[in-house]
């Protein structure tokens, strides 16, 4: 377990507190990635979150399955699977490492998956702070214990993480939360299939 940080987004209290043990109906479900721009072992981790929104407007984050060191190929079947997994409604990718190709590895280990391309403009730290305010807010819950994911969450501050390196899980769950509740199309159910 990392320690906690005074200038930290969110608390483990504040986690602790939005732990549920399973989720409601959700009516909306999307799998985020943040991929790495390379996979040898230092590389930055493949960030994969899936999460859903329910009828209330409340977000319950389902799972974690990023990974370290993958290969695009790899981090590519792993979102897919998690797509499958959950009957997400479409894959949230940031595209500043890789722009287009990131859609199109996906694409080659799924093609009918619907991919909505993110890019950041802004900062880490305030991207992720409006979804660390729907947290306090009792907004966000987590179904179930997300350890690696939650120390990420607690270590990162105004500076980032205190190790130096990229919050990838973090910016996974960030991608999502937004596409889910704060997004341009939050909120938007979509046609579910049958």
């Amino acid at each position: 377990m990392v320690e906690e940080r005074a200038d930290a987004l969110w608390t483990r209290d504040m986690l602790e507190a939005c732990r549920r043990p399973k989720a409601p109906p959700l009516r909306r479900i999307v799998v985020a990635i943040d991929p790495p721009a390379s996979s040898h072992q230092r590389a930055d981790a493949c960030g994969i979150v899936a999460a859903g929104i329910d009828a209330e407007g409340q977000v319950h984050i389902l799972e974690d399955a990023s990974l370290g060191a993958a290969r695009p190929a790899k981090w590519a079947r792993v979102a897919v699977a998690l797509y499958a997994k959950y009957e997400a409604d479409e894959l949230v990718a940031e595209v500043n490492q890789g722009g287009e190709m990131v859609t199109a590895v996906i694409h080659e280990a799924d093609a009918k998956v619907p991919v909505r391309q993110v890019r950041a403009t802004r900062g880490k730290y305030l991207r992720a702070a409006p979804v660390a305010q729907l947290y306090e807010q009792g907004r966000v819950h987590h179904i179930g214990a997300f350890p690696a994911l939650e120390d990420e969450m607690c270590a990162f501050g105004p500076s980032g993480l205190d190790n130096g390196r990229s919050p990838d899980r973090l910016d996974a769950l960030v991608w999502a939360v937004t596409a889910l509740a704060l997004g341009p199309h939050a909120g938007e159910p979509k046609v579910r299939r049958v």
